[in-house]
């Protein structure tokens, strides 16, 4: 294990200070695990288990921890002991905050690589407000913006007439604070402005590329020129979701016979809406879709805003723009009609098609959906893999672990493989405890 962007090295006679800057920059971040007890040698980088005698003897740790604001529930903490030396080290789990963490020293530090960088100024702490989603760009005044772009536009209109139809219209959009100064905030912009981009270029439109290969994208592989969609949100999701279809209707890959390349519009429609709904708008670049033989990646500027990583993202939530994300569910026919469920019912979509699942990876400055073209390996190849680290499975565990939402056909596929004497039933099992084993 090296020192990097998820775990750090400390010698046991680590001063305070020095540890809740650690701990800052892991929970400014995307956590990590702090290690107290192990000495690394700065040139050399090798490592030393130098543990506390006992437990009690790390207790001022502790209280470093417990001095910290904003960390509680955001932490935890356990001693590793040394099989022969018999002493401790001081294992802190520190886990992304929805909060800015700062150390003793009222200084917040963000963690990059190795690195615990402090945010000491009023850039790069006004950017960790942004990735946290403490601070939302969507609120700020659009310079160059008018409010007749809002209120004469088709997209209001169609908006309006469904929604708001004896509203007056600036009255609606002061109240709904998408107005500041006389201009129209960028969430305004972005909803209710017919082409957006002419206001905030560089950050409000899609970008998709195809490349005619399975490898890495380049300039040699790009089937064509890249087509830019824009246009106001809603639009945009709707024509960015026909376009990559479109383009991957066109797709055949070489099978017992060309075959076309299928993607469940649910997924595609759910990836996209998010990009567009919670993307970082402080970043001038656009939102890019790159579709390739045998994968499309949607990229979207900007951290997983909060606390949200990529390991809970399924199951939390947090909205980077909620001024976006709530009113464009006020359209017909709203792209994010099951607010909170987008990214799962994507993932169930890839599964019910026996495909594996969307990979999501965060980048320094973006985040990435890949949606990769791959088959899941069969049911039944499925329950013989899970059972070769696992002594047993019951029919909810392989409803689980397969996709299958029928009771009746998981038992099918335990019975096929009883057939074929690879499983067997646990005896003496009640029927609501039932479960399978290897054959013995």
């Amino acid at each position: 294990m090296e020192e990097n962007h998820f775990n750090d090295f400390k010698a046991k006679e680590i001063s305070g200070k020095k540890l809740s800057k650690a701990v800052s920059a892991f929970s400014n971040a995307s956590g990590g695990d702090i290690y107290v007890g192990i000495r690394e040698e700065p040139k050399t980088k090798i490592k030393h288990w130098e543990g506390f005698p006992d437990v009690e003897a790390a207790n001022s740790m502790l209280q470093v921890l417990d001095s910290i604001n904003n960390i509680s529930g955001f932490h935890e903490v356990e001693f590793l002991m040394h099989p022969v030396l018999r002493t401790y080290v001081l294992k802190i789990t520190v886990f992304k905050t929805q909060a800015i963490v700062l150390a003793t020293d009222d200084t917040a530090y963000v963690r990059k690589g190795a690195q615990s960088l402090p945010a000491d100024t009023p850039e790069k702490l006004r950017r960790l407000q942004l990735d946290k989603g403490i601070t939302s760009y969507e609120n700020e005044p659009v310079a160059e913006s008018e409010i007749e772009d809002a209120i004469d536009s088709d997209a209001f209109s169609a908006f309006s007439d469904a929604v708001v139809p004896s509203a007056e219209p600036e009255k609606w959009l002061r109240k709904q604070r998408l107005i500041h100064d006389d201009k129209l905030t960028v969430a305004g912009e972005l909803l209710f402005v017919d082409e957006p981009q002419i206001c905030l270029p560089k950050r409000s439109s899609i970008k998709i590329f195809r490349y005619k290969t399975s490898g890495q994208a380049d300039r040699d592989t790009l089937a064509e020129d890249p087509i830019t969609i824009e246009g106001c949100a809603y639009n945009q999701i709707y024509d960015a979701v026909e376009k990559v279809k479109e383009i991957i209707e066109s797709m055949k890959k070489l099978g017992a016979s060309f075959e076309t390349i299928e993607y469940p519009e649910e997924t595609l429609h759910e990836i996209i809406t998010n990009a567009v709904l919670h993307r970082d708008y402080s970043i001038a670049t656009d939102i890019q879709i790159r579709i390739f033989d045998n994968r499309v990646e949607v990229e979207s500027p900007g951290k997983l805003p909060g606390h949200v990583t990529t390991e809970n993202i399924l199951e939390t939530q947090a909205a980077r723009n909620p001024k976006l994300v709530r009113l464009i569910n006020k359209f017909p026919k709203a792209p994010n009609k099951d607010v909170g469920e987008g990214l799962n019912t994507a993932f169930e979509a890839m599964t019910k098609l026996r495909l594996k699942t969307p990979e999501i990876v965060q980048n320094d400055m973006s985040v990435t959906v890949y949606i990769r073209h791959e088959r899941l390996a069969s049911p039944e190849e499925m329950v013989v893999k899970y059972l070769e680290s696992h002594s047993e499975i019951t029919n909810r565990e392989g409803r689980k672990l397969t996709g299958i939402k029928s009771e009746n056909s998981m038992k099918r596929v335990f019975w096929k493989l009883r057939d074929k004497g690879i499983v067997e039933m646990i005896p003496g099992r009640a029927r609501c405890k039932a479960a399978w084993r290897k054959k013995q």
